[in-house]
This record gives C-alpha cells, sequence and structure tokens, in this order.
C-alpha cells in the first residue's frame, strides 16, 4: 500500500474518531470529562497529527498537537483521587 494512501486512512480516522467523540457529549450518551471522550478526543488528534504534519499543514499540526495535551491533561486531572472537605 503507498505511504500517502496510508497517511490519508490514518487521518480519516482521526477525523470520524474526533466527530464520534463530539456527537456522543452533545448527545449526553458521554460526559466531556469522562475518560472514553477524552481517550477518543486524544487518539483523533493523534491521527490528524500524523495526517497534517505529512502534509506540512503546520497550524492544524500545531492544534492537533494542544488537542493531545489537553485530552492528556484532563485524563491525568481526572484520575487524581479527589480530597473532600
Amino acid at each position: 500500500m503507498q505511504h500517502q494512501l496510508v497517511v490519508d486512512i490514518i487521518g480519516w480516522i482521526g477525523a470520524i474518531t474526533l466527530l464520534l467523540a463530539y456527537g456522543a457529549v452533545s448527545r449526553g450518551h458521554t460526559k466531556g470529562t469522562s475518560f472514553q471522550y477524552q481517550l477518543w478526543n486524544a487518539v483523533g488528534s493523534v491521527c490528524l497529527l500524523v495526517n497534517s504534519t505529512y502534509y506540512r499543514a503546520f497550524p492544524s499540526s500545531f492544534v492537533n498537537f494542544v488537542w493531545i495535551g489537553i485530552a492528556i491533561a484532563t485524563i491525568h486531572h481526572n484520575r487524581k483521587p479527589q480530597v473532600s472537605d
């Protein structure tokens, strides 16, 4: 399989993953702070980062890099034990 075709497929997987995640939150099937939603965001953004970097779309690469960071930070924050007063 051609390298470009693989990168295109990865990009489409990322786009579909992010749209499914957004749809799940919008329809109330999951919460925006849930592990599942944040994992979908991270995975979808990694796929889009691969695609946008390959095509040298660096502004999109930057957005997806930040998006991954937000997802990872949210997962990390939500896994901390909550201290109650």
